[in-house]
């Protein structure tokens, strides 16, 4: 596993062993953490591949991520390569990478992906479009963080809206904490906002794809906790 040395990537790590349990021993032969101030993993990678492992949880961010996937094609090593969806940005991760670079990288989404030729003539994916370009037209529409934002922002409209007239700290907490298969712009279908007063975690669904050199393929249907 290769992991931010911070709280975003030692939550990822300290998760993955508790959910593995007594099998965490065995199954992760190799972690190594780097710093965002570090220049490159590339000596990461290569540790990481002198341990024997089959398969590399890469929770990096963009940055890292694309030089993690552009040195395990370097070094000629062929895990089954797995990221997180803030690390899948086609022109953050996987054009620096190399496209070529990528094929085969495996990640889970939740949110359409503008640039996916599936999504064109959805409804959603147009009207997200049409905003960017109207409002914000100097950025790349693909670009995760940008999906993401357009997403919040329309769960968070849609919480106020829920409140009706009694807009009150009260009733906008009452509605966020009882949500239940809430649907919000961008989310792929079958993937509804589901939380309670003692699970804020809204996501709860998810839907695994594979990057085939162009386009993110996805692999089955949608997973839930």
């Amino acid at each position: 596993m290769l992991y931010q040395n911070d709280d975003y990537g030692k939550d990822h790590l300290n998760t993955l062993k508790a959910a593995l349990g007594d099998k965490a021993k065995t199954m992760v032969v190799a972690e190594a953490s780097y710093e965002v101030s570090d220049p490159t993993v590339d000596s990461q990678v290569v540790a990481l591949k002198a341990s024997g492992a089959d398969t590399l949880l890469d929770v990096a961010l963009p940055k890292f991520a694309a030089q993690a996937i552009r040195k395990v094609y370097e070094i000629g090593w062929h895990p089954l390569h797995i990221v997180p969806y803030p690390a899948s940005s086609i022109p953050l991760v996987m054009q620096p990478a190399g496209l070529d670079h990528s094929v085969g990288v495996i990640t889970a989404e939740f949110l359409k992906e503008p640039s996916d030729p599936g999504w064109q003539n959805d409804p959603e994916v147009r009207a997200y479009v049409d905003f960017m370009k109207k409002y914000n037209p100097g950025v790349d529409a693909n670009d995760w963080s940008n999906v993401i934002a357009y997403y919040m922002a329309s769960a968070v409209v849609q919480a106020l809206k829920s409140c009706g007239p009694e807009l009150t700290r009260e009733r906008l907490l009452d509605r966020v904490s009882h949500m239940a298969e809430v649907s919000v712009p961008m989310l792929i279908p079958g993937i509804t906002l589901n939380t309670t007063p003692t699970d804020y975690n809204a996501i709860k669904q998810m839907r695994l794809k594979r990057f085939d050199g162009e386009r993110w393929v996805p692999l089955g249907g949608i997973i839930s906790e």
